[in-house]
């Protein structure tokens, strides 16, 4: 018998974590390992690495496309995986299998960072660690960083952030955090590319005010993961919040909102679209909806015709020129 059923439960995220009272942590999924030469195709190449070694371990699986010659140089993407800041990784079946066909379809070369989670490592550890993955990353920017695949083979003029719901909200979180002049990045990003985002906020909205069980399920997340400030409407998860800074100073030129139809985040992406859109940012976002769908619908079926689709999509996001503003 696993010596978790023998403990007092404390909470449980229905379909993520179980929380025992003497502090264990149970993850009910996306806790598997597979190695970066799995199931590689198409040329790609991959290998992990230790970005922040112990205690603060942050790492990642680099991937890196068919090279046609040795100088190649491919636009650059800084992925930050899903799972409610509580699951996942980028070693799992689930996440390393996405990336080898986002990476082969759009010919970039990827950071997959593995960022602490909660509840061990609340808010803002994620941020804090991606931040800091990110810092590490722009220090190839002069071809002397520690990593040769980054050196040698990634345009710093053509970086994205990209994620899937906790990790689109990083990913929105980190762009805020380039677009002060007084973050000392170092580059500026081309693109945030924000599929499904963990978006929220204290009063409902849209499809969110009837489907009260899906809704119930997010409404306990936020307070779980970040307990130093579980209000709804921090601008960290819910970036229109009156309190927050506004949209305006978003550290990017491009941004592709994906949601899908049957997602009980919809709304959230669609509010998150229409205020960039009027909010008076100087770039260009576009949205995209996959009918008939639900939330990372992508992730569990990456050969329907839907995924296959919004890769496509990302793929001509990372690769459209460069916006001449």
């Amino acid at each position: 018998m696993d010596n978790s059923t023998k403990q007092e439960l404390a909470y449980e995220l229905e379909g993520i974590i179980r929380v025992y009272k003497d502090g264990h942590v149970q993850r009910l999924r996306e806790t598997d390992f597979v190695p970066p030469s799995y199931n590689l195709s198409f040329g790609l190449s991959s290998k992990d690495l230790t970005i922040i070694p112990q205690p603060n371990l942050v790492s990642a699986r680099l991937y890196l496309p068919k090279l046609h010659h040795p100088n190649h140089k491919f636009p650059l993407l800084v992925y930050f995986h899903g799972g409610a800041f509580c699951l996942s990784s980028p070693f799992t079946l689930k996440y390393h299998t996405y990336l080898t066909k986002l990476v082969a379809e759009a010919n970039v070369v990827a950071v997959s960072v593995n960022y602490r989670k909660a509840p061990e490592h609340p808010i803002p550890t994620a941020y804090e660690d991606s931040w800091a993955a990110l810092q590490w990353v722009v220090s190839h920017r002069n071809s002397d960083g520690p990593e040769p695949w980054l050196n040698d083979h990634a345009d710093f003029g053509r970086v994205f952030l990209a994620g899937e719901s906790a990790g689109a909200n990083i990913a929105h979180n980190l762009a805020m955090a380039a677009g002060d002049p007084d973050s000392g990045l170092g580059i500026g990003l081309l693109g945030v590319a924000l599929i499904h985002p963990y978006f929220w906020g204290s009063e409902p909205i849209g499809s969110e005010a009837v489907d009260l069980d899906r809704k119930a399920l997010v409404d306990r997340l936020w307070p779980i993961i970040c307990p130093s400030n579980p209000d709804h409407d921090d601008p960290r998860v819910n970036p229109l919040s009156e309190n927050g800074p506004g949209l305006t100073g978003l550290g990017c030129k491009r941004v592709l909102v994906g949601v899908a139809e049957k997602d009980v985040l919809r709304d959230r992406g669609w509010a998150y679209y229409q205020a960039l859109s009027r909010s008076g940012w100087m770039g260009v976002v576009e949205i995209d909806e996959t009918q008939g769908e639900g939330h990372g619908f992508h992730l569990h079926d990456l050969e329907s015709e839907k995924a296959k689709h919004l890769i496509q999509r990302l793929a001509a996001f990372f690769n459209r020129d460069v916006p001449l503003f």
